[in-house]
C-alpha cells in the first residue's frame, strides 16, 4: 500500500542508497534521559542493528533526578544499568554526555562538550529529540545537537523523533515499519523499569499506531528530517 506521505519519504531516501547498502551507517540517537531515545526509536534503533549498521544511544545525563522508589543517590546508577540493558536488548551501544537530570545547561562550553562527543562517534546520521517539547532536558539535548550539527557543518543527516505525551506540534515527514520488532521495542522501553514505563508505555503505542495509519503500516516511528539536512535512508 503506497500513500503520499510513504512515496515522499522513500524519495527523500535515495541520496543515502548507495552508500548504505555496500557500507555500514554510523547512526546516533540523543536523548534527554535514559529511555527517551528507547521511547521514540526502539524500533527504528532495531531495524537498523538488524541490517548490521552502528547505532550508538547517546544520554544527555544518566537520570539522577528520579528512579522511582529508591534514593537519589542510587538513580544514576540504577538507571545507567537500565540504559545498558536496553542497549544489550537493540544491540545498541550506550554513552553519556555527563550533565545532570533536570539541571541540562546551553551555554558555549557545553555546546562545545556536546559537538567534541559527537564529532567522536563520526555519525552518518543523528536523530534527536524535538525542540518543542515540555521537558527542558528533550530541549536541551535538542538545541545541543542542532548546534553540533550546524558546527560540523551539516556533515551528518539530522532527523527529530517524538516521544510520549511531551512532544508538541510535531508534524513527521518519514515512517519506519516496525511492526516486526515490536516485541524489542517494548523490552528496550520495560528495560527502564524505575521509570514506570505502564505508565507512559500504552500511549507511545497508541502514537505508533496512528503513525502506522499515516504511513501505510501497522504500526510506525515518525520522524522529521531538518529541511536543510541530506537525506539518510530510514530502515
Amino acid at each position: 500500500m503506497f500513500t503520499r506521505r510513504r512515496l515522499l519519504a522513500s524519495a527523500t531516501a535515495l541520496p543515502l542508497l548507495a552508500r548504505s547498502s555496500t557500507q555500514t551507517l554510523k547512526i546516533v540517537v540523543a536523548g534527554g534521559h535514559p529511555g527517551d531515545p528507547e521511547c521514540g526509536c526502539a524500533g527504528t534503533i532495531a531495524r537498523y542493528t538488524d541490517l548490521g549498521h552502528e547505532v550508538v544511544l547517546l544520554y544527555l545525563n544518566r537520570g539522577e533526578g528520579f528512579c522511582g522508589g529508591a534514593s537519589l543517590g542510587r538513580c544514576a546508577a540504577i538507571r545507567t544499568a537500565e540504559a545498558q540493558k536496553a542497549c544489550k536488548i537493540l544491540n545498541a551501544r550506550a554513552a553519556f554526555a555527563g550533565q545532570y537530570d533536570g539541571r541540562a545547561i546551553v551555554d558555549a562550553a557545553h555546546y562545545d562538550a556536546f559537538a567534541r562527543l559527537l564529532a567522536a562517534e563520526s555519525p552518518d546520521v543523528v536523530f534527536t529529540q524535538w525542540p518543542i517539547d515540555r521537558h527542558r532536558d528533550h530541549r536541551a539535548v535538542s538545541a545541543l545537537t542542532l548546534d553540533a550539527w550546524l558546527k560540523a557543518p551539516k556533515s551528518f543527516a539530522l532527523y527529530y523523533y517524538e516521544v510520549a505525551e511531551d512532544t508538541m506540534m510535531f508534524s513527521p515527514t518519514g515512517y519506519v515499519d516496525i511492526s516486526s520488532v515490536e516485541a524489542r521495542r517494548r523490552a528496550a522501553c520495560y528495560a527502564h523499569a524505575s521509570q514506570q514505563p505502564d505508565k507512559w508505555y500504552p500511549k507511545q503505542v497508541e502514537i505508533t499506531r496512528a503513525r502506522g495509519v499515516e504511513g501505510g503500516f501497522p504500526q510506525a516511528e515518525a520522524f522529521l528530517r531538518h529541511p536543510e539536512s541530506k537525506a539518510a535512508l530510514l530502515p
